[in-house]
């Protein structure tokens, strides 16, 4: 294989697997996976040098992203259930000026 098959082979997989991860997931998920793939791959790279290490830095801070994202989506959606549905005052709290 020449060299740029073998940098667009690595880049298509990692490009199809976020991809597909980002369908099901809430939106901290997804910005935790964007971001920990990139600060993965910036510290993949200084570390390796090399296209290896680049994407396996992108995987591993993909992974790490992903989890603290969806830790903060599933806190996100237990506080929202445990607060009550409207406000104290009744359904409308503010209805009309108050002279």
């Amino acid at each position: 294989m020449t060299m740029k098959t073998t940098l667009w082979i690595p880049a298509a997989a990692v490009a199809a697997v976020v991809g597909l991860a980002g369908c099901a997931a809430g939106p901290n998920q997804q910005l935790g996976i964007g971001a920990g793939a990139l600060g993965g791959a910036a510290v993949g790279h200084a570390i390796g040098g090399n296209t290896g290490s680049t994407v396996g830095g992108a995987a591993i801070g993909g992974l790490i992203g992903n989890e603290v994202g969806r830790r903060a989506d599933e806190r996100n959606y237990y506080n929202q259930q445990q607060r009550p549905p409207y406000p104290q005052g009744g359904y409308y709290p503010y209805n009309g000026p108050r002279y």
